[in-house]
């Protein structure tokens, strides 16, 4: 009687608590829906900003909108004069906060005459950045975290989606580092391969590079300090500021390059 009486009590408390646990369930926000930041027909919600230039100008059409692509490309530049450091960004025009990202990329052709070497398949996705309103017109790179870009020959290894700081520094289990550059745990992938990373940025600083789905590099506490950028204006975000949020934008390097998705979504606090 008495097991009779124990096994009773037992299949009630588990019914409740699966009862509970459904409810729980089924009271969670859902996750929120992707926002396309990139319409695939023109560049509406994009702002350039071309070393040289004013923000907004884009003479040369560096970026543009192929065959439902944005698509970076250097054929009005002037191959006599070369490159001369004209590097070029894309903003985004609104601010974002916590959020995950995802670029889909892939690196096209050959390097413009005339880009830094170490500009050869090289791009990537500048994020927490500076007002483009705050960015000098010499200045090269706003202030911000790169999740860079880069591609790989055979017998290469270059690994993408790796982290530089221009004007800015990070800390990775609790070192602030300093260098400009930390390469990713992530493969060489051959040029004109489309390549999908998703960056998670948190509302508390810390940050994700993911390939995948693997985590390939992660960091927390960004905050602006360091060299690595030109001619920064009074604009720009003091020394020591905590970096949680900012502007995107896609980077205009010397090599062609094209992007077929570029979306977020908020992340939630739970």
């Amino acid at each position: 009687m008495k097991k009779a009486l124990l096994l009773s009590l037992a299949i009630v408390v588990v019914s409740c608590q699966q009862d509970a646990s459904e409810s729980e369930m089924d009271s969670r926000t859902p996750p929120p829906e992707w926002t396309e930041l990139f319409n695939g027909r023109d560049l509406s919600g994009w702002v350039p900003k071309i070393r040289g230039e004013p923000l907004g100008s884009d003479v040369r059409e560096t970026f543009r909108v192929e065959d439902g692509l944005l698509t970076v490309r250097y054929d009005a530049y002037d191959v006599a004069k070369g490159f001369e450091d004209t590097f070029g960004h894309l903003f985004y025009e609104e601010a974002l906060g916590a959020y995950e990202l995802i670029v889909e990329y892939r690196f096209i052709g050959s390097q413009f005459k005339g880009g830094p070497d170490w500009a050869r398949s090289n791009s990537g996705v500048m994020f927490h950045s500076q007002d483009p309103e705050t960015i000098g017109l010499h200045q090269d790179f706003p202030v911000s975290l790169e999740v860079q870009f880069l591609g790989g020959q055979v017998g290469e290894t270059r690994p993408t989606a790796n982290l530089c700081t221009p004007g800015t520094h990070v800390e990775m289990e609790g070192v602030q580092i300093t260098q400009h550059c930390i390469n990713a745990s992530a493969p060489t992938i051959p040029d004109s391969t489309w390549v999908s990373v998703n960056i998670f940025a948190g509302v508390d600083g810390s940050v994700q590079h993911i390939i995948g789905g693997e985590t390939v590099l992660s960091y927390n506490r960004p905050v602006v300090g360091g060299g690595e950028v030109s001619e920064v204006t009074d604009g720009a975000p003091e020394s020591g500021f905590l970096l949680t949020g900012g502007f995107i934008a896609l980077q205009s390097e010397s090599h062609p390059i094209q992007f077929r998705r570029i979306a977020m979504r908020p992340l939630i606090d739970e």
